[in-house]
């Protein structure tokens, strides 16, 4: 077994081995969902809001100066995405490609702990082969979590997954699987994780996947593409202040956020059921349960909660669990190996500093 000391490798990164495709957004009717759809187009709107962001206080407590401020038009150009009055069902295309190779390292300078790390990896494999993984890989397909909001009160909800180049598929029923865990007995998920297991361990070189997402979320209702992120707006040319993404006029999902749909399967933080690593701090110990699945990351951070669930000071984190895992350590639980696996599997870029 290496030590840290002899196998420190300042080089390392690892690519992801989920790769989703950007996701196609269609309209269509529920009645004809598999004869026709067309692509749904983003629209330009001009509004004129009110003012409602919170005041100043001397604002508030001046009746003539709120009066005044909210007064002034709130003008706005915005993109807008909605099914046309005849449909009532949102299509979501796009394919998923599964790879092998975690044991392999893209980038890596140092061979002490290259060997290490191949050691630790493919006892992982041999002893595990990905079944966990794959289960909730599985899972967050054919619950449809990757239609983000477009999920949100739909009627009905189908998914169809079909292996590129082969007759096996299967449909799901999106409604009956929840998003909250990952416990169940659904023989179709069972199969589609075998065949992901299958490619994650190397048993297949690569898997492809076409998926289809159908959503009857009501006639002419509003469509949920991937808003752009505008760096610069002081010398951005477009005067909108929400920019929608599409690719050749059609309004798409950015593949970023289909991938990191699919990786949310982390129940395995202290937090999910209120466990915690620092008992004897007031504040740590009355932490209460967060209870759901987050996206797998190297510190658990959740950015719409502003939160860090896998902290350095509580040990979870993913580079003080990798550290041991790489060097052949063994962890504490199997949920701390499968974390480490599924940070590998998003792939990134993790090596040490020469520097102490």
């Amino acid at each position: 077994m290496a030590t840290k000391k002899d196998d420190k490798a300042s080089v390392l990164a690892f690519e992801k081995k989920l790769v989703p495709s950007d996701g196609y957004l269609y309209g269509t009717t529920w009645a004809d969902r598999y004869v026709k759809a067309e692509p749904l187009e983003l629209r330009e709107k001009s509004v004129r809001g009110t003012i409602s962001n919170r005041l100043k206080k001397a604002l508030q407590d001046d009746p003539m100066k709120l009066d005044a401020e909210v007064e002034k038009a709130n003008l706005q150009t915005v993109d807008s995405c909605s099914l046309l009055p005849e449909q009532d069902t949102l299509k979501l295309s796009f394919t998923l490609k599964i790879l092998s190779g975690i044991e392999t390292p893209s980038a890596c300078n140092n061979a002490a702990f290259y060997e290490s790390y191949q050691s630790a990896v493919k006892s992982y494999i041999a002893e595990e082969g990905f079944t966990e993984l794959a289960k909730r890989y599985a899972t967050n397909i054919a619950n449809g979590r990757f239609l983000w909001r477009n999920r949100v009160g739909v009627e009905q909800l189908e998914i169809h997954v079909k292996v590129s180049n082969s007759e096996t598929a299967w449909t799901f029923d999106a409604t009956q699987i929840s998003t909250q865990h990952f416990d169940n007995a659904h023989t179709d998920i069972a199969n589609l994780a075998v065949k992901i297991a299958e490619a994650l361990s190397g048993k297949t070189e690569f898997l492809l996947l076409e998926i289809n997402a159908y959503a009857q979320i009501g006639r002419a209702q509003d469509v949920y593409p991937s808003e752009e992120l505008v760096l610069d707006k002081g010398n951005s040319k477009s005067k909108k202040s929400k920019i929608l993404y599409h690719v050749k006029n059609i309004a798409a999902l950015h593949s970023q956020k289909i991938g990191n749909a699919l990786r949310t399967i982390d129940t395995w933080y202290p937090e999910f059921s209120g466990e915690t690593k620092s008992a004897g701090d007031m504040f740590e110990s009355q932490k209460l349960a967060h209870g759901k699945p987050i996206a797998i990351e190297p510190y658990g951070a959740v950015t719409n909660l502003g939160r860090a669930f896998r902290t350095p000071k509580e040990k979870v984190d993913f580079f003080t669990l990798f550290d041991k895992f790489a060097r052949g350590i063994k962890l504490d639980n199997k949920d701390a190996e499968h974390y480490v696996i599924a940070v590998l599997v998003r792939g990134g870029v993790f090596g040490e500093s020469d520097k102490e």
